[in-house]
């Protein structure tokens, strides 16, 4: 199992929790809070799970991943999404576009680690 998680996310709380979280189970975390440069951060820093919010700055979270999974270098990365916003279209999307899980805010510390952990090994 890698030890690199890059989280993209814009809101200071779910940065700095999320953070800790991993951080305490022993995983490396870089951190970035824009979409519209989401992909150039993506390829410096080569991490080994994307957590990635839907609402960001910039360009959304679904045209980042659309993006990811249309380059021949980073289509393979697992990708967590994120949102606040639960509704079935938008875990349709997700899915359509190749997350490789979806979880809503707020969510359990166990849950996002297993996450994680599950989506770095499969």
């Amino acid at each position: 199992m890698g030890n690199q998680v890059l989280l993209v996310e814009d809101e200071p709380n779910i940065i700095e929790a999320v953070g800790f979280i991993l951080a305490r189970d022993g995983w490396a975390v870089a951190t970035h809070a824009n979409g519209e440069t989401a992909m150039d951060e993506i390829r410096r820093v080569c991490p080994d799970v994307l957590v990635l919010d839907v609402m960001l700055p910039g360009r959304s979270g679904f045209e980042v991943l659309k993006d990811l999974r249309a380059d021949a270098d980073l289509h393979a990365l697992p990708v967590l999404m994120l949102t606040a916003r639960g509704q079935d279209k938008d875990r349709d999307l997700a899915e359509k576009l190749g997350a490789t899980r979806f979880m809503t805010k707020p969510f359990s510390n166990a849950d996002l680690l297993d996450a994680v952990r599950k989506i770095a090994t499969s």
